[in-house]
Formats: C-alpha cells, structure tokens, sequence
C-alpha cells in the first residue's frame, strides 16, 4: 500500500470517529443515522415509508418508526407534530423525538395506506424548523383471510360420452389478502370429490373430464372442488364449492320392443280406422334422440297402417281396409321402430331401428247382406208394359251359414212408385209405361235384408236410365206470325221454319219439309226444304187481295228420321198486309183482328167516332158538377132568403136560462121532429148521483144514464141542425171526500162573498166589479 493510499484511509476513519461515540437507540435508526452522518452531503428530514404489520394485537402502542430532523440536537429545542389519516386517533407521535406508534390494530383489507403529514417546529418560538412533508405508513398483509367462491354453487351441464380432457366448467375463488405481497393470496384448487371421473387444473379452476360417462348409467355427479391459499402450505386457509354436474343426452342408443312377438284381434265389422292395437319400442335415450317412427313392413302394408304417438312414443297399429273373416282369418305383420334423428358418430354401434312381429286374428261378426255392386246402373226403353224387367240386383249373406236374403225398395211418400222389386231374387220391373219425355233418369234405393236377422240390413242404388224411342212427332218450335204484301212478286221469302223433337235421336235429328196433300195443289205459296232442318216458305205467284181473301193456312208436313219415322202436320197462319215499300206487322196484326171480327174498315171508324164523343160529353157532364160543388153558399136568390127569415124578438135569460130559447123556430116545418119536453137534468142527474154511490160504472144505472142521454139528443128538436158533442157528468162509487158537482151541492153561489177580490188589487178590478154587482142585483 503506498503512502498516498494510506493517508486517504486515515482520514475517513477520523470523519468516522464521532460517529461511534452517538448512544444507538435501535439498530434501523443507527444506520440511518450514521448513512446520515457519513453522507452528511444534505440535510435529511423524512425517511422512506413506513410499515406496519396488520393484525398486531398488543397492550401496548406499536412502534413503527422515527422521523427526525438533522438539525434535533436532541435536547428538546425541538417539536414535531403529526397531521393527516388517523393522526391522534390510531398513530401518534412522539413530540420529543420523533417516534410514531400505532395504538389500534390494523386491518389491510380494509384501508392498505395512511398518508399523513409531519413539522418540526422550534420549541420556544413556535417557528418551524422542517417544513410540513408528506410520507406515508403502509400496511403489510398477513394470511388472515380463507378464500371464497362467491359464485358458487355452480350447475354444469355436459354432454354423455363427451372424451377425456373435454372442458366441463370453471370455478373462481377469491382471496381478500394482498396478492403483491408473499403467498397469503395465492390460491391453489384441488378434487376433493368427483374422481376418477372429473379433474380439475390447479392454478385455474378449469373442471374436465377424467373419463367417458353414459348418461343412461348415471346422468348426474356431484363434485366438491377445494381452493388453498398460501399455495397450499401447511396452515393455510382453504374453502370448498360444491359443482353439480349433469349429462345431457345423447342418441347413442337404438329403440328396442319390449316384446319380440306381439298378438292383437279384430272384428270383421270393424270400420277403416279402427285402432287394432299398440306396440312400443323403449329408448334408453330422452326427447328428441329417443323420439322414432314406425313402420309397417310386408304385405299386409294395404290391410294395416301404424302411426306414431309422440307423446306416448307408441306405435298405434289401425285397419287401413276392410277384412273379412270368411276370406282371411290371420294376418302376421312385420312393425319396425327407426330412430328420427340419428348422431353420426355412433352409427359403428348399429343400425338404430328394431322390428317386432304382430299376429292379428280376425273375428267373426254377423255381417249385414253384401251386394254385388254398391251402384248400379240399368236401362228400359219407355213405353214398355207395366211388370217389364228392369234389371236384377243380388245380395249375399257373408257369413259362414248363408242366411236367406229379402229384397225391397225404399220409397218415398212424395214419389210415385214407378217400380217394383220381388223380395226373393231381387228383379226390379215396372209398375206402369215410363216416359222418357218426362224423366230421362230414376234412382232408387234397394234394401237386402238377412232372413234371421232382420236388424242386418243393407243399401245399393240403383240408377234406371229411360232408353228413348221414336213416340213424338216433329212440331214448329214457336207459332209463327207470317205476312206477306199484297203487292208481293212470285218466289218471295216470306218466312223460314224449324222443327223441335222431344225424342232422343243417337244419330242427331233430320227434318224433312214439305206441303200437306191437300196444298199441293195451290199455286199460293210454296216449301222449300232447305236441308238443314229449316225451310222457307215462298210466294208462287204475283199479288194477293186482301178483299178476296185475308188469311191463308198452309198445312205443313214435318218427317223425322227417326225408326219408325213420325209426320206431323203443322199450320201456317199467313196474313196479307196493305204495304207499300215494308210490311207494317202492327197493322197487319190489328187488321187481322178486325176481320176475325167481322167488322171492315169503314164500320171501325164509325164505332170509334161513337166512342169519341161519347167521352166529350161525358167529361162535359162531369166538369158542370165540380163547378156547381164550388157554388158559394148564398149563390141563392135573395127572395128565397126573405122567405125563409123568421122574426124572433124574445129575449134569453142569459147564461142561467137554458129554456128561453126555442132553435126550433128556425128550422123549416120539413125538418121539424116530434117535440119531446125537455127533462129537469139537475134533478135527473142528482138522482143518478144518489143511485151511483152504490153501484158502479158498470151497472144497468150507468148503461141507462148513456142510453137515456143518447135518446135525449138525438130527439130534442132544439139541439143545433149538425153533429154536435155532448158532455155528461157520472160518478162513481169509493170516495170518501163525497161528490164535489155543484149539481148535489145546497149553496150557491148566491149564498158566497166575493168581497175578498177588491182585495186583489187593480187587474181584478174588473172581475171584483162583475161578481160585486151581480151579488147587488141578486139581494
């Protein structure tokens, strides 16, 4: 070592020097001090941060660590204060030398740092001697927490036979401990239950499949899955979750019948669609990979049909056709069941489909009577004698012993009974000649009856079709209105003629035309057959006069093709017109009319004439009479007025005097009726007031009272000369208030005083004056 080397060491060790004589509180604050005092380079005030570990339970506060400043003597000049997260209340520190402590225990989980503040401040003059810092104290975790599976319990869901390593689900757990800091939050998951056919992968939580599973042997699995913190380490805190996992179902299983041979029965009778019976073929499988359909296999495929019940998943076996004991007794089936949906991947197993074997006996019945056709069709020619053959029908009993068979024909009461049938070999004829004019076609219902069961009964139709023969002559199919001028040159068509025939004609019908015998010779008109089953008729000769001959009737002869062939004769009516350049038909039409009558032109026009003024002077008549219904009423002379006045000078006796009036001295001595004195009416009807409290409405005193009043006006000669009203007064019986008529009444009005009504003021003024007065007059 040289000499420069050793001087260099020499004066580090007595910088060193008083470093080693300063009392050590604590080994950390040592060497902080002594980095401070080697460095002594810069001040130093707040150190690093600050730990404290969580959970620390002791009777005494915590020591967690020192601040100091370089410039603390350490004679107490200084002072330092704590400020910030939980200073006073969970850390304090120590004014003197700067020592902080922990007074509550900590909890990470809940609140991981505190960040707080720190001063030194000179102890006399209160003046700070390190500004205000920050620092911070952490709190370091320890394993207090188990883990926990918050999502737990977890429902998985796989398919059967899924291969090994297949992913199942996953399981999570977490840990409320720091995972920065040691192995308090690293977890580690293990099988507790569930082997050997799940696993589970460590460090994940990933659940797979440690084997093959069929659901069909066990479709659910209940594993229990463990986490561990601390890795596992011996002490650590663990916890479980329970993963319930469930196959689904897979089509890897064909349907098997449950028998391989199966028996049924069914009755002859029986109807098509008739449910014979069911089979059923088992998949161990569910829903759809077990849903199948079935099938029929075989001959007997057009006898039997079978469906598929989906909810039942049998197959229901029904009769597609008739059987019939007498032909076939047995019948053996071949049913197939055939998977509907089919997982390629296990068609190596096999064919998914399995047969059965069905037996069906058929069971004799006692069947009605079967005819040898449900329809048949027969034909007659009309005009055949009555009892002529129709036709047969035949019938037979099914059954093994041949029980007799009747015959008969359903008819109805609205239709006439056109045929018969013999009930024992099923002819059906004729009861009268048919007519194929009338109805071309019959239907009739037969009816075939077993002789020891009568109840068996049976139905055919018969359908008889009326054959046509040649019984109708040919006719025009209209009457014809033909005219021709008078003025018409020879060879003129004046009219074209057909022929309808109500025969049936196979061939179509052939009309032949021509003049009757006795027409053929007149040189009036002739026939011209057109050979189209339409003729014309022609002129044969140059003008005709209506005065010599007004009408003509051709007779003409119609032939029809039919065997044998039938005429007829059929008249032509031909009229004559006066025309020059057309034929006016109307005229034509009302002259032959008139010639039918027998009257000529001239005489026509003589009765129309009389006709005519015969309406003028009717209609003259008729308007003189309205004119004299509009008459006035005093039209009249005045001479025949003054004779008819009479003078009447008597004076009436107002409203009170009923009597001093006589209307009969104005009518005339013509109308003047027996005189019949008047009758006292006050008294008759005070007198029916009495009798009426004990009977009623309906009595013979009531109808009377009417009777006697209708007598009374309709004699009384004073009555006005014109329907006039009449107004009576009856009461009835039940009041208990009494009569209220002034006619029963012993007061009048005389007996009142009307005094009251000057009272009233001066718009009764005038009635007070009027009743005042009256009452003066009468005292």
């Amino acid at each position: 070592m040289n000499f420069s080397a050793f001087l260099h060491l020499m004066v580090i060790l007595v910088q060193l020097w008083p470093c080693s004589s300063i009392p050590q509180n604590s080994s950390a604050q040592n060497t902080v001090q002594s980095f401070t005092a080697v460095r002594r380079v810069k001040r130093g005030w707040l150190g690093k941060t600050l730990f404290v570990t969580e959970e620390q339970i002791s009777p005494d506060p915590v020591y967690i660590g020192q601040l100091k400043s370089d410039l603390d003597k350490q004679d107490g000049s200084l002072e330092y204060i704590l400020m910030g997260e939980g200073s006073g209340s969970i850390f304090f520190i120590d004014e003197y030398n700067g020592k902080i402590y922990a007074t509550q225990k900590l909890d990470r989980e809940k609140k991981p740092f505190y960040t707080l503040r720190a001063q030194a401040i000179n102890r006399s003059t209160k003046l700070p001697v390190e500004p205000v810092s920050e620092f911070i104290i952490k709190v370091q975790d320890v394993n207090d927490n188990a883990p926990q599976f918050l999502d737990g319990p977890y429902v998985a869901t796989v398919p059967e036979m899924s291969p090994e390593g297949t992913s199942v689900t996953q399981v999570t757990a977490t840990d409320a401990d720091d995972p920065s800091y040691g192995n308090s939050a690293r977890l580690l998951y293990s099988l507790v239950q569930g082997q050997p056919y799940f696993s589970v992968e460590p460090k994940t939580g990933v659940i797979r499949m440690a084997s093959e599973m069929d659901r069909e042997t066990k479709d659910q699995y209940l594993v229990i899955i463990q986490a561990k913190d601390m890795v596992g380490q011996p002490g650590a805190f663990s916890a479980t979750a329970t993963v319930t996992i469930n196959l689904s179902d897979i089509n890897d299983n064909p349907p098997k019948f449950q028998q391989r041979l199966y028996y049924m029965s069914v009755s002859e009778e029986a109807p098509v669609g008739t449910t014979v019976g069911k089979v059923f073929a088992e998949d161990s499988d569910i829903g759809d990979n077990a849903a199948m359909d079935y099938f029929i296999e075989g001959d007997s495929s057009d006898v039997f049909d079978i469906i598929t019940d989906d909810e039942t998943q049998e197959g229901i076996i029904l009769l597609k056709k008739r059987v019939d004991y007498e032909s076939k007794r047995r019948y053996s089936i071949q049913a197939k069941a055939v998977n509907r949906y089919i997982d390629e991947r296990f068609l190596k197993e096999g064919p998914f489909e399995d047969t059965t074997i069905v037996k069906i006996n058929v069971e004799d019945a006692d069947e009605p009577p079967v005819f040898t056709s449900e329809n048949y069709v027969m034909e007659t020619f009309e005009g055949n004698t009555s009892g002529s053959l129709v036709g047969v029908v035949t019938a037979r009993d099914p059954d093994h012993d041949g029980s007799p068979v009747r015959y008969s024909i359903v008819h109805s009461r609205h239709v006439k009974r056109l045929f018969s049938i013999n009930e024992h070999n099923g002819a059906i004829i004729t009861t009268e000649p048919l007519d194929r004019e009338i109805a071309s076609w019959h239907n009739i219902t037969v009816t075939a009856t077993e002789t020891r069961n009568p109840e068996k009964i049976s139905e055919a139709n018969v359908y008889i079709r009326v054959l046509d023969v040649n019984d109708n002559a040919p006719e025009f199919p209209k009457k014809y209105e033909t005219f021709v001028c008078e003025n018409a040159v020879s060879g003129q068509l004046i009219q074209s003629i057909s022929a309808v025939d109500r025969d049936d004609s196979e061939e179509g019908h052939h009309f032949h035309f021509s003049l009757a015998q006795e027409a053929t010779n007149s040189s009036h008109f002739t026939v011209k057959d057109n050979q189209d089953n339409t003729a014309g008729i022609f002129t044969g000769k140059n003008g005709f006069s209506r005065q010599e001959q007004f009408f003509f009737y051709l007779p003409i002869l119609i032939q029809d093709n039919g065997t044998p062939p039938l005429t007829s004769t059929n008249t032509l009516t031909v009229t004559v017109c006066d025309c020059d350049t057309e034929v006016n038909t109307f005229y034509c039409r009302y002259g032959a009319f008139m010639y039918s009558l027998g009257l000529s032109t001239e005489a026509l026009v003589a009765v129309l004439a009389c006709i005519l003024i015969f309406l003028v002077f009717f209609l003259a008549i008729v308007t003189i009479r309205q004119q004299k219904k509009k008459k006035p009423p005093f039209s009249e002379k005045m001479e025949e007025f003054r004779e008819n006045i009479v003078s009447y000078d008597d004076e009436g006796g107002g409203e009170e005097d009923t009597e001093a009036f006589d209307i009969s001295a104005l009518r005339t001595r013509t109308v003047l009726r027996t005189h019949k004195p008047r009758r006292k009416v006050a008294s008759e009807i005070q007198s029916l007031y009495r009798q009426s409290l004990q009977v009623g409405p309906d009595s013979a005193v009531f109808r009377q009272f009417i009777s006697e009043k209708l007598e009374e006006a309709n004699t009384d000669p004073r009555v006005p000369p014109y329907d006039s009203l009449q107004t009576y007064a009856f009461e009835g019986t039940g009041s208990s208030a009494g009569s209220l008529s002034s006619l029963g009444s012993n007061t009048s009005d005389m007996d009142q005083s009307y005094d009251y009504l000057a009272d009233w003021g001066p718009h009764f003024k005038q009635l007070a004056g009027m009743y005042i007065s009256h009452r003066s007059a009468g005292d």
